[in-house]
């Protein structure tokens, strides 16, 4: 979260709003998830049948995936302690990057400003277990040397190749 909150203090945080996403395999989980999200969408996984948009009961079709969108900053500390060790992360979604002209970028806009923390995975598919926590930066693809910039600036380097969004 420090890593996060440092990023998050160079971004234009207009319009800020975070989205959550977590695999949930046990109902104490999915209990407390219901009470920072009470809308969330989710959906059987496994092969298996079931999901909010039916109107099934989610405690019936575990294990699920589940998510909440565009979801008050506040929220993000009450979700992860209802994760516990479950897959999930956080997307934060703004305004836009600040201008970087060591690289030759102006400021950054809406379509490419996101931090996503993964907890106890190390993918944002979820799907590749971890002991710690990943940072993910999200910037747009023409501007992909904004993204070593960006974590030059909280006294980080990148330590992933680029990956193109789907």
């Amino acid at each position: 979260m420090r890593i996060v909150q440092r990023l998050l203090g160079i971004a234009d945080l207009q319009g800020l709003e975070v989205d959550f996403e977590v695999r949930v395999t046990s109902e104490q989980v999915l209990s407390a998830l219901l009470e920072v999200i009470p809308d969330a969408e989710w959906w059987a996984e496994e092969g298996r049948d079931g999901s909010s948009e039916r109107g099934d009961d989610p405690a019936a079709c575990l294990p699920l995936r589940l998510r909440g969108w565009a979801m008050p900053p506040q929220a993000v500390e009450p979700f992860f302690k209802a994760v516990r060790d479950n897959p999930a992360s956080a997307r934060w979604d703004f305004n836009g990057w600040p201008e970087a002209p060591e690289v030759g970028l102006g400021v950054g806009g809406t379509r490419g400003a996101f931090v996503t923390l993964c907890v106890n995975v190390r993918d944002l598919e979820l799907e590749e277990p971890a002991a710690d926590h990943t940072v993910f930066v999200h910037v747009k693809q023409i501007e992909a040397e904004r993204a070593p910039w960006l974590a030059a600036q909280v006294g980080l380097t990148v330590i992933g190749e680029l990956v193109m969004a789907p």
